[in-house]
């Protein structure tokens, strides 16, 4: 059974289920899945997968919907991706948070400050099954607004991809002991926010084949 979770509704029109309400969420039960729209940012990510697993068993997650390449990233509008990392770039200093001396999770003898994995195991699987690379993502709430910045955030964090949900993602899924990976579909070029300029009915196109095939 997989937890699946995505910000919006409207990067899981193709799932179907019957509907139902945990919490503040709204969600569906369907054949193989749960799925929660968790809302958008990094706090209602984590909130809705916590919740969620504090109540119900979860074997494994998957967070899932649009993003934002990177330029120079080499990756097409459209393309979908699993992360295997992802970095949470506004928490501490413009270098992160290791400089101020204090992790923003320990595990056992692990201590991680901006740097988040995924389930390496799940990752792995789910890359060979579907042919997809894994990228590094960057976690912001707020996203980039320009192409110059968005390249700075690039090349300080050696990311592919932005979004506002991952590092939480991740970050939960570490501290609650739940494997989790995250699969994302280019809709834009990060920094452009001209929306004419966006793919988002061919990034979603993209994910609901990418679902199909994970749910098989």
């Amino acid at each position: 059974m997989w937890l699946l979770l995505s910000p919006t509704r409207l990067e899981a029109p193709f799932l179907r289920g019957e509907p139902f309400a945990f919490l503040v969420w709204r969600g569906l039960r369907g054949e193989g899945f749960v799925y929660l729209e968790t809302g958008v940012g990094k706090v209602s990510a984590a909130m809705a997968l916590t919740a969620y697993a504090l109540v119900h068993p979860v074997e494994r997650a998957l967070l899932f919907g649009i993003a934002g390449a990177y330029p120079g990233s080499g990756l097409a509008l459209g393309q979908v991706v699993l992360v295997g990392e992802e970095v949470e770039a506004d928490l501490g200093l413009r270098e992160g948070l290791e400089p101020l001396g204090f992790p923003a999770l320990r595990k056992g003898r692990e201590r991680y400050y901006n740097r988040f994995p995924l389930d390496p195991g799940l990752t792995a699987s789910l890359g060979e099954a579907l042919g997809l690379g894994v990228v590094k993502g960057l976690t912001r709430d707020l996203v980039s607004e320009s192409l110059e910045e968005a390249q700075a955030l690039a090349q300080r964090w050696g990311a592919e991809v932005e979004s506002m949900e991952g590092a939480a993602f991740a970050r939960a899924c570490l501290a609650l002991g739940v494997r989790g990976a995250e699969l994302r579909a280019i809709s834009n070029l990060a920094g452009v926010r001209d929306k004419g300029a966006w793919r988002v009915k061919e990034a979603v196109a993209a994910l609901e084949g990418a679902l199909a095939r994970i749910l098989e």
